[in-house]
């Protein structure tokens, strides 16, 4: 069975920092590009931040570029998302998710999903 599991939500205050983790049971993430949604209450969802696996080509929303950094390590098939001066408006359940199409493909119909981790920011 082909799962995604993240971890690394929780509680921060505005300003902190967060990294959340991304990683794969039933497949290896070597042939995915990789990609992190989120969801916030009574909104779409939206697409935050993605890589490549061939090329480590990178796509950050313009809501979050020059805060969040993703990156992917292989030899432990693993993606993170490292989110610094993190805003109220970041608060949402945040989702990894996978497509064997490129980021393309992942931006607009990814083929695998997590079940989600809540990140909140809040004083």
């Amino acid at each position: 069975q082909v799962q995604l599991v993240e971890s690394g939500g929780g509680l921060v205050q505005p300003g902190g920092s967060l990294r959340l983790s991304c990683a794969p049971s039933g497949f290896a993430l070597d042939y995915y590009a990789i990609g992190w949604f989120r969801q916030a209450p009574g909104k779409e969802r939206e697409g935050v931040s993605c890589i490549n696996n061939y090329d480590g080509k990178t796509y950050y929303a313009n809501s979050v570029k020059g805060r969040f950094i993703i990156s992917r390590d292989n030899a432990k098939d693993t993606v993170y998302l490292q989110m610094n001066s993190l805003k109220p408006e970041d608060t949402a359940v945040y989702y990894c998710a996978a497509s064997s199409r490129g980021l393309a493909g992942l931006l607009l119909s990814p083929e695998n999903w997590g079940q989600g981790t809540q990140v909140t920011v809040s004083s």
